[in-house]
């Protein structure tokens, strides 16, 4: 069995890294980047001006916090108190309520294309420790009938500003597939706290960016090749927003000279099957965006831009197994096409 994991991430991260350096003069604009590793990815934080490093601290402390209350399997986690909670109500942050509650928004537009209750399915495939394992039809329904995101209870206490969630008992969650987007939201508004005004953070497939470049442009985020992840198939230019990609080539193993990828079906528990390599959304809000990335891509590309048209908010770059690129009408004046081998279209 050969498999492939964290490279891709790496390499997106040092290509955002490439394209998003601001054209500022020599010496004028006061630059700090820093590296870490958090939520199993390598993730790039970068501040300008005179609070970049009080900027950066506070960006790294978020994350790393974040990191820890979320991860299933560690055991002074939330996540953990919430998979082993037998049903009962247990105390969460505000910023894990705000997740919950934008991927079960999510989750009722799109008809369960997210549900973060797939975790056992998701950790049968083997996506959660790099033991790859083709599990079972029994297998895999047996893990299917755990699901019961439509089931969670979220209950607010506005007098003292706190919140709770309740699963039915051995329901099992992760947040995995808007962690990330969480992550670099809360890290742009730490940056932000600290006086920063110019900074962006690339967190694996997740960018998010905090004002403008220095010199007052626009920023230039790379879209990756889901066919060739050592290069860019075009640029996409944004002012303060996050940028949150999913693809087939980000996670996957082989067995049997058959591909596996990490993004599972919620009502197949096998990995989705359609004619999409990578989805790109373009959003305010990271969680969202992160949400969003996933859900689109399990629809597919039809019902993906029926969810655009109905419920909008967000704008779109589908890249298909035909060399399809489909942006939405949105970006008709900021996605630029660097790769002559796709063809690009634009859809109302």
């Amino acid at each position: 069995m050969k498999h492939t994991k964290t490279c891709c991430k790496l390499i997106c991260a040092l290509l955002c890294a490439a394209m998003l350096l601001p054209l500022s003069a020599c010496g004028e604009t006061k630059e700090s980047q820093r590296e870490i590793f958090a939520m199993d990815t390598v993730m790039t934080l970068t501040a300008y001006g005179n609070n970049r490093e009080a900027g950066l601290d506070a960006a790294q402390s978020v994350i790393h916090s974040m990191d820890s209350i979320l991860d299933p399997e560690l055991d002074t986690s939330i996540t953990y108190a919430i998979n082993n909670a037998q049903g009962a109500n247990v105390s969460i942050t505000a910023q894990v309520a705000n997740m919950l509650a934008t991927a079960k928004d999510v989750y009722d537009k799109s008809n369960g294309s997210l549900d973060l209750s797939l975790y056992p399915v998701i950790k049968l495939w083997g996506f959660v420790d790099g033991h790859y394992y083709v599990p079972t039809d029994e297998e895999i329904s047996q893990n299917l009938a755990l699901k019961a995101f439509d089931k969670m209870a979220l209950t607010s206490f506005p007098s003292s500003g706190s919140y709770a969630v309740s699963f039915p008992a051995g329901t099992q969650i992760s947040f995995a597939s808007v962690a990330k987007g969480c992550a670099a939201e809360n890290a742009i508004d730490a940056m932000r706290k600290a006086g920063v005004t110019s900074g962006i953070v690339s967190l694996g497939g997740n960018v998010q960016t905090l004002g403008k470049k220095p010199n007052g442009d626009n920023w230039t985020i790379a879209v990756q090749d889901p066919n060739n992840t050592s290069s860019y198939l075009g640029v996409v230019s944004v002012g303060e927003t996050a940028v949150v990609t999913s693809g087939t080539y980000q996670r996957y193993f082989t067995s049997n000279g058959k591909t596996y990828h990490h993004l599972i079906n919620p009502k197949t528990g096998y990995p989705v099957s359609n004619s999409l390599l990578s989805v790109t959304i373009i959003c305010e809000d990271g969680t969202l965006a992160d949400s969003l990335s996933t859900a689109m891509f399990v629809l597919g590309q039809t019902n993906a831009l029926n969810y655009w048209r109905n419920y909008g908010g967000f704008e779109m770059i589908m890249v298909n197994s035909s060399n399809e690129i489909i942006c939405t009408s949105g970006l008709i004046e900021e996605f630029t096409l660097a790769n002559n081998s796709y063809s690009l279209t634009f859809t109302e």
